[in-house]
């Protein structure tokens, strides 16, 4: 039988539906306390409800934030070349805490080879960036390395690497 929802009306959860909902979402991808919290609300659940519901899913080892950041980290950081200001900002926003963050970076090696995991994307980056004079074309490689979230020092020594040119601190 089919739930039919009148236009307009508040939908509130109840604790097994807020439940059976929490477990949908969770199949389809991970999320973090935070966010699933967050999205139970927005689908009608009370805040106390959420809680609730997400740290009794914690406990049964369906939500884990800290699995959620090494997975989180892994991927992007090496699947999309990111650096790691960019990654502790990203898991900052969706509510992981700093340390689970720190503890993720170290154990996915991020921190490890930085330098290199930015030697190549400017190496893959550069060949798009070759219209122009070699020092328009170092400028934005430079914005291009420091927007993926790699620091400013290992920008510097990858730059002169790639492509010779040393940018100054401005």
């Amino acid at each position: 039988m089919a739930v039919r929802r009148v236009p307009g009306a508040a939908r509130v959860l109840d604790p097994p539906r807020a439940r059976a909902v929490a477990l949908d979402l969770l199949s389809r991808k991970a999320w973090t306390r935070r966010d699933l919290s967050a999205r139970l609300v927005r689908r009608g659940a009370s805040a106390a409800l959420a809680t609730v519901v997400v740290a009794d899913l914690e406990v049964r080892g369906h939500v884990d934030d800290r699995a959620f950041a090494l997975a989180w980290v892994e991927s992007r950081a090496w699947g999309r070349g990111l650096g790691s200001r960019r990654l502790r900002e990203e898991l900052g926003a969706k509510g992981v805490a700093r340390p689970l963050v720190d503890e993720a970076l170290r154990d996915a090696g991020v921190l490890d080879d930085e330098e290199t995991r930015a030697r190549a994307v400017a190496l893959r980056r550069v060949g798009a960036l070759k219209r122009g004079t070699p020092a328009e074309v170092g400028r934005r490689l430079h914005g291009y390395l420091v927007r993926r979230g790699f620091p400013p020092d290992v920008v510097r020594r990858v730059m002169r690497q790639v492509s010779g040119i040393a940018i100054e601190d401005t």
